[in-house]
């Protein structure tokens, strides 16, 4: 029989490590599938891209994973057994329930509206595809003039904000956060990030906590801030699917892995990207991001084949390596941090900073449409122990 391995979610994170247990793993002795809602791989870095109105090209999945023995199944998960071992979906026809021996959990997150008032019936969002395209239905109506607002002052909430400034030089753009705006970046890059700003014309608020979204603006405890349209980008939160299960999760829905990604209650689980509760390098929590969504695939995947194949298993902690903002087409900011996610004083800016931006997005996506090209191919097959264990 061979080793079922389900990778549910087809992101940066569950499409790499589905390429890669593919280079890893003999076809005569696994059977892996990979779950995901959309049909087409979605660049989620690019998602203020797609909003502001620019066209992204559309990747099949089964194009993409076409001949490498992964199946995919187009299908929204709606829940997870994993005492039965079983996952139930919403294909693209019907429900169906699928089977598995080792789980890899990688459905990533969402827009979190932290119980404020009026987020889900008037704000937009660019947390996924289908959010950024109705964005861009609603910025498209807007007479030149009016209030963009966008909530928010972290990566997401910087880079909607500039994308939007810059496509529409005509609206009046206001970036709101309760605390700062980027106030984590070196100084050299705040400085940078204001003269950036002060470009596209965005006014900011800082201390403005929102209390309430309404049709025509917030409200916060100074007063009211008016908007035509209100873009919610003040943080993500998992899928409910995993605390509503018996998988030990955190006081945020987060699976609690060990060092090499393994569910700490589950050992047949495994979960990376945005879902997965690890500490990194410093022993900080990783947050979540594309940053962490491919080490924590390559160290996820790598553990369960070499587990599977009796060879020795990573354990090296994460770490980080730098955060890039891009601040339109053109400009953008490249901050070198340490492993443990602390800026450093190299700082790149501008049209260089732009490219450099530009060259880690599309080496994320690469490594995802180029499951075949990742690695040396070096299938391996599993251990006797391993195949015995499998069970239907």
């Amino acid at each position: 029989m061979k080793h079922r391995i389900v990778v549910l979610g087809a992101g940066y994170a569950g499409g790499i490590a589905a390429g890669r247990l593919a280079k890893r793993l003999h076809r005569d002795d696994v059977e892996i599938t990979l779950v995901n809602a959309d049909p087409e791989f979605v660049e989620r870095v690019r998602m203020h891209q797609l909003a502001s109105g620019q066209e992204l090209p559309q990747r099949a999945l089964r194009d993409v994973f076409a001949g490498t023995g992964v199946q995919v199944r187009v299908a929204r998960v709606i829940a997870v057994d994993v005492e039965r071992k079983l996952v139930d979906l919403l294909g693209e026809h019907e429900a169906e329930t699928l089977g598995y021996d080792t789980l890899v959990y990688a459905l990533g997150s969402t827009v979190a509206d932290y119980g404020v008032p009026g987020v889900a019936e008037f704000a937009y969002n660019v947390a996924g595809k289908q959010a950024a395209l109705r964005l861009r239905t609603r910025l498209s109506e807007l007479a030149s003039g009016a209030q963009g607002l966008i909530v928010g002052g972290g990566l997401t909430g910087i880079e909607a904000a500039t994308e939007i400034a810059e496509a529409r030089p005509d609206l009046a753009v206001t970036i709101a956060a309760r605390g700062g705006v980027g106030d984590w970046l070196h100084e050299k890059a705040q400085r940078h990030l204001r003269k950036a700003f002060d470009r596209l014309g965005i006014t900011v608020h800082e201390g403005a906590e929102i209390t309430r979204v309404e049709a025509d603006g917030v409200v916060t405890p100074a007063g009211r801030i008016p908007a035509q349209m209100t873009v919610w980008t003040a943080g993500f939160m998992v899928h409910p699917i995993a605390a509503a299960s018996t998988l030990e999760v955190s006081g945020t829905g987060r699976i609690v892995v060990d060092a090499t990604l393994r569910s700490v209650s589950h050992p047949d689980v495994y979960a990376i990207g945005d879902a997965a509760f690890i500490a990194g390098v410093g022993g900080k929590e990783l947050r979540m991001g594309c940053a962490t969504a491919s080490p924590m695939a390559w160290q996820g995947a790598d553990a369960l084949a070499a587990r599977l194949t009796g060879r020795k298993v990573p354990e090296t902690p994460i770490g980080y390596a730098a955060q890039c903002i891009s601040l339109g087409r053109r400009d953008a900011i490249f901050q070198k941090v340490t492993a443990a996610d602390q800026p450093t004083t190299t700082v790149i800016t501008g049209r260089t900073g732009a490219r450099i931006k530009e060259f880690i997005c599309a080496g994320a996506t690469w490594s995802v449409l180029h499951p075949t090209m990742l690695l040396p191919t070096r299938r391996h097959h599993l251990t006797t122990h391993a195949v015995n264990t499998t069970s239907r």
